[in-house]
């Protein structure tokens, strides 16, 4: 009879890692660039330099040689060494300096032009220690940042053992923060994709540890609302309702709303329709799918229905998406 029951505990235990990567793969799914800004600094002490919060953007700091302190608003100082990669995903303000207590100018002062695709240097000349960084901003798509993405914490750090055990991650930063990386046709679109491979990259890593912290990413603790987001992103096709989901995962519906807006960070019902939405942009700019096939795709019976949602969240019809991005391809 033991034997019986450690068996069992041992399959809902590979369910629930299971159900862990599952949701991993959902946090990095909606991951798509826009364009990149990015900068590579050259900085001798004294310096500090503050970063204004960044809509739609996640930001990145990877120190190349030397160290530097973050501090952010009511969180306690970081130290970084060299090959210590941060990982901003929501883009919170934050200052970066030789001393945490130190005061800084703000980055604009000293980056005056920030537009995405462009690149950028800082060279402070000062008498102490020298550092070198490559800093980005990662634009991505404002209605691809699911309510479980922005309840990441505002910073994630992987230490330069930890980068150093991720081959790809840790070559291509070492590309992008050489500054004499080669330049030609193509250049934009190819740094573009290598900056979101380092994110994704980046990320993988730092979701893991977050599944062994309950108070970093209390979805992963919680079986039911674990369970209905990845039934969410994992099967469009079905015509869900918040009465279905909860049904499915056991619980009432009141119990399920309030527990899913706690835990993700926004109502079920927002979150169902986003997700269907990215899966509808999804299949209208990557596939050649008929137009008229994608609303059952994306569990919706009327065609009216998804056409009126559509157009609410994207501000287009469908056929206009569509059109636009091939005429920007």
């Amino acid at each position: 009879m033991d034997s019986v029951g450690t068996d069992c505990d041992d399959r809902r235990g590979e369910d629930l890692d299971d159900q862990r990567e599952d949701l991993l793969s959902e946090l990095l799914k909606p991951l798509r660039l826009t364009g990149v800004f990015d900068s590579r600094w050259h900085v001798r002490a004294p310096w500090a330099i503050e970063g204004d919060a960044e809509q739609s953007c996640a930001v990145l700091h990877y120190l190349v040689e030397g160290g530097c302190w973050i501090t952010g608003e009511g969180q306690t100082p970081m130290e970084l060494h060299a090959g210590d990669l941060i990982v901003f995903p929501t883009g919170t303000a934050h200052r970066l300096s030789d001393r945490p207590d130190r005061q800084g100018v703000p980055l604009k002062a000293v980056l005056p032009e920030r537009q995405p695709g462009t690149s950028g240097e800082i060279v402070i000349e000062g008498t102490g220690t020298e550092s070198r960084l490559l800093c980005a901003g990662l634009h991505y798509d404002a209605s691809a940042a699911t309510g479980l993405y922005k309840s990441l914490p505002w910073a994630l750090v992987l230490d330069g053992a930890q980068v150093g055990r991720e081959p790809l991650l840790r070559d291509t930063l070492r590309l992008l923060a050489d500054p004499g990386r080669p330049i030609g046709p193509g250049d934009r679109l190819i740094t573009l994709r290598a900056f979101e491979m380092a994110l994704v990259l980046a990320l993988r890593p730092l979701l893991r540890e977050l599944t062994d912290t309950p108070d970093a990413l209390p979805v992963l603790r919680h079986p039911g609302i674990s369970r209905a987001l990845v039934m969410i992103a994992t099967r469009f096709a079905e015509p869900w309702t918040i009465e279905s989901l909860a049904r499915e995962v056991g619980m009432s519906r009141s119990a399920f709303t309030a527990a899913f807006r706690e835990l993700v960070g926004e109502a079920p019902a927002r979150h169902l329709t986003g997700r269907r939405m990215q899966e509808a942009a999804r299949l209208l700019t990557e596939t050649s799918i008929p137009q008229s096939a994608v609303p059952s795709r994306v569990g919706y019976q009327s065609a009216v229905g998804f056409h009126l949602a559509f157009r609410k969240w994207f501000g287009m019809t469908p056929g206009e998406y569509r059109s636009g991005y091939d005429n920007a391809a």
